[in-house]
């Protein structure tokens, strides 16, 4: 391989660093999304939902506290913190999770389909060195060593081009990975933390459970309603 690249020239080896930092930068946002990011959302949301629901906010932040990795535990900590506030200031906290959690997600990833392309214009520019050297070898070359020339150039030519396609294919395939694993996060973000502030905002209404929405047909009233008490003869009507 190290010889492959020594025939390509200088911009070979340019593109050979390219490769690595692709590599490097993969690895570190598959990491970040697939594995320190990544945890069970539903049991996790769940729970939460659950405390919220049962006015124990402070075992909520608490929980949410534990997963300090997790960019979605901590928006809904920054969320929480504020719900013993007015709506206004919970839709506030909403939008400044959002926005403290958002780049956690998005950071550097764009480099990838930028380096892609580089290595594309890299290996277009290896391409064009490789035929000025084999025009030069045409113009300018003693007879005796034109042949060579000429082969070395149109060598030149050919390993930049496969160096820089091989290095934005992959590169291009891994960020459309990434991507749609990032949107995912993203829009799961949006949606979770919406209904938690949609539940905190709506706490004020009494519990809508099972026995207050449809109450036991067989259940006794502890009390009868007191009969109205008719107005006195010489009250007015209001």
């Amino acid at each position: 391989m190290f010889s492959f690249i020594a025939q390509s020239g200088v911009v070979g080896w340019v593109i050979f660093c390219t490769g690595i930092v692709v590599i490097g930068l993969a690895i570190e946002r598959i990491r970040a999304l697939y594995f320190t990011y990544g945890m069970n959302v539903d049991a996790f949301t769940n729970k939460i939902q659950s405390l919220v629901l049962s006015k124990k906010i402070d075992e909520a932040i608490v929980t949410c506290a534990q997963l300090k990795d997790k960019p979605l535990a901590n928006a809904y900590k920054g969320i929480l913190e504020k719900a013993d506030r007015d709506d206004e200031t919970i839709f506030q906290a909403q939008d400044i999770a959002m926005a403290e959690t958002v780049p956690l997600y998005t950071r550097r990833l764009h480099y990838l389909s930028m380096l892609a392309n580089v290595a594309t214009l890299l290996g277009l520019l290896g391409t064009i060195h490789g035929l000025i050297l084999s025009f030069q070898a045409v113009a300018q070359a003693d007879p005796a060593l034109k042949q060579t020339m000429l082969a070395t150039g149109i060598a030149v030519s050919m390993y930049t081009t496969a160096l820089g396609l091989a290095v934005a294919i992959p590169s291009m395939v891994i960020f459309s990975f990434l991507t749609s694993r990032q949107n995912h996060l993203l829009q799961e973000l949006s949606e979770k933390c919406s209904k938690l502030t949609e539940t905190l905002t709506s706490s004020h209404i009494s519990g809508l459970d099972k026995n207050h929405v449809f109450p036991s047909a067989n259940a006794t009233p502890s009390h009868t309603p007191a009969a109205p008490v008719p107005p006195a003869t010489n009250s007015k009507a209001s």
